[in-house]
């Protein structure tokens, strides 16, 4: 399954709490920096970009990209072993 990185700006009036909940829905993920995602489906950006909108307060920034063949990271919050399989 490809895996998609997912990250956000959040305005005021939103919740963290049901935004983590509903990705971490997805069943496989990893929480990489503060406001950056990453997770395994099959849904396609577009799905995952509208089913995470409803968590976010208008003016709110989201991004949603399937993953590439190349990555390079450090001080992350997640184990390396994750994005390393994953990416």
């Amino acid at each position: 399954m490809p895996c998609y990185i997912i990250s956000y700006d959040m305005t005021e009036g939103g919740s963290y709490e049901e935004l983590h909940q509903a990705i971490k829905d997805f069943g496989t993920w990893a929480h990489i920096t503060e406001s950056t995602w990453a997770v395994v489906t099959d849904w396609k950006a577009k799905e995952i970009r509208d089913d995470l909108g409803q968590y976010l307060p208008s003016g709110s920034r989201l991004f949603v990209v399937r993953s590439g063949t190349e990555g390079a990271w450090r001080n992350v919050i997640c184990k390396n072993e994750w994005l390393k399989k994953r990416l």
